[in-house]
């Protein structure tokens, strides 16, 4: 015997039912937004929640009532998945724009020891500084600047990804790549 259903589905919008369809047929979605988009529109079709799960390929009625309660409070968002589980966000937009600064800055070879920037070297600097992060990581310090759009030359240095500065008859001017993103993937 199935447990009663302590949220029901709100009525779906016009809009939402579409989206939905959309997203349940849709082969460039993510499975599990597709699955999600199936058992919200097999709950608004009346169906109970352990079969609107099997028809999706799923097993829990209880799953499907978690999605139901959240859908009803944050609409089609809720088919979004939410953190899976592991550790926490250490750095945030905050740190992450403090990584960004100090690679920005030119070094110091007194204070910083170097006048190239490498991974250690940012490190160094950033855990000395007063305002700075005591236990970052060369891997968070990388994938920051990978995220942002950096690279390491063969020049030994830090470099933005398609844009490049080039002598001109008037002095230099830093030209942009508009595909770089098209040629990274």
């Amino acid at each position: 015997m199935t447990r009663r259903q302590k949220d029901s589905l709100r009525p779906l919008t016009d809009e939402e039912q579409i989206l939905l369809t959309q997203i349940s047929r849709a082969h460039s979605e993510p499975a599990s937004h597709a699955a999600r988009a199936k058992i919200l529109l097999a709950v608004a079709a009346g169906q109970p929640y352990q079969a609107a799960a099997r028809s999706a390929g799923r097993r829990s009625g209880e799953a499907v009532a978690q999605l139901v309660a959240r859908f009803n409070q944050a609409g089609v968002l809720a088919i979004e998945p939410r953190h899976g589980g592991g550790r926490t966000t250490q750095y945030g937009i905050r740190e992450r724009e403090r990584i960004l600064a100090e690679v920005q800055r030119v070094p110091d070879r007194a204070q910083d020891g170097t006048a190239t920037w490498s991974l250690s070297t940012v490190r160094q600097a950033l855990r000395t500084a007063p305002d700075g992060l005591p236990h970052v990581s060369t891997f968070t310090i990388w994938a920051v600047l990978r995220d942002a759009g950096w690279s390491w030359q063969q020049t030994r240095t830090w470099c933005r990804t398609g844009i490049v500065t080039r002598k001109r008859k008037n002095g230099t001017v830093e030209v942009t790549d508009p595909d770089t993103m098209a040629k990274k993937t």
